[in-house]
C-alpha cells in the first residue's frame, strides 16, 4: 500500500532536498506551499516547478495573509533584511526575518490536509544547526507539535496510528544537506533561498539565507548554480 505524506514545499534548498528524500523513501508526496504575504513571489514559482519535476502527486498553493500582522522583514516593506552578518551574529538571538508563528500555521494546514488524505506522515525541512535562530525550527517545537497533532485530530485519536512529523534535515549542516540532495540527483539550480532577491529573481548574496547557502556549497567545493546579483 502506498504511503501518503504531506510535505511543506517553499521552493528552497532544504524543502526540495526533503521532497527528494521523501520520494526516495517510497512516499506519495502531496506538496503544500503558501502565499503568506511574503514580499516576493519567486519561491512560489520555484515550488511549482519543483513539485512537478520531482514527482509530487499533487501540489496545492494556499493563500493566507501573515502580512496583516507584520513583525517580519519578509512581510513588511519598511523592515530591512539584515545583510552581511557574521557567523556569531547569525548564531545569536532571533532575527527580524523570523515570521511570527509561521511554521506553526504551516504545519496546522498540512495537518488538516493530511487528515483528509488519510496520511499519517508530514515532512518539513527545518534545520536546527544552520537555522539562523528561528524558534520554530527546533526539535523541541517539532516534538510538541507532533504531540498536539495526535491529540487534536479525529484520525490521530481514533485511527490507531500515530501522526509523525518528519524532519530529516534537523541535525544536518547545510553542506551535508547539499551532499544528500546531490546523491538524490537534486538540481539546486531550480531552488531559491534568498530573503531579498532582485525583481528578476537573482539572489542578493548577502542575507543570512544566502550566506548559509553559499557556505554549504563552498564546503562541498562547488559553485552554487543559482544566479547572484
Amino acid at each position: 500500500m502506498t504511503k501518503k505524506a504531506v510535505l511543506l514545499l517553499s521552493g528552497g534548498l532544504d524543502s526540495t532536498t526533503t521532497l527528494a528524500m521523501a520520494k526516495s523513501q517510497g512516499f506519495e508526496v502531496y506538496a503544500m506551499s503558501f502565499v503568506y504575504g511574503q514580499r516576493h513571489s519567486h519561491e512560489i514559482e520555484a515550488s511549482r516547478k519543483i513539485a512537478q519535476k520531482y514527482g509530487a502527486k499533487e501540489h496545492r498553493v494556499v493563500t493566507i495573509d501573515l502580512g496583516a500582522f507584520g513583525g517580519s522583514a519578509l512581510t513588511e516593506e519598511g523592515l530591512a533584511v539584515p545583510k552581511d552578518r557574521s557567523d556569531a551574529q547569525m548564531g545569536t538571538g532571533i532575527p527580524i526575518t523570523y515570521v511570527p508563528a509561521r511554521n506553526t500555521i504551516f504545519l496546522s494546514y498540512a495537518l488538516a490536509w493530511a487528515e483528509v488524505l488519510g496520511a499519517y506522515d508530514i515532512f518539513i525541512g527545518v534545520n536546527a544547526l544552520d537555522y539562523s535562530g528561528y524558534p520554530d525550527c527546533r526539535p523541541e517545537f517539532i516534538g510538541a507539535f507532533e504531540s498536539m497533532a495526535n491529540l487534536a485530530t479525529a484520525y490521530g485519536v481514533a485511527g490507531g496510528k500515530r501522526i509523525m512529523i518528519h524532519t530529516p534535515l534537523i541535525d544536518l549542516t547545510k553542506a551535508q544537506i547539499i551532499r544528500t540532495g546531490l546523491s538524490l540527483e537534486v538540481d539546486y539550480g531550480d531552488t531559491t533561498s534568498c530573503y531579498d532577491p532582485t525583481p528578476e529573481g537573482k539572489a542578493c548574496g548577502h542575507c543570512d539565507a544566502c550566506q548559509l547557502r553559499l557556505k554549504g556549497f563552498r564546503e562541498n567545493a562547488m559553485p552554487d548554480p543559482v544566479g547572484y546579483a
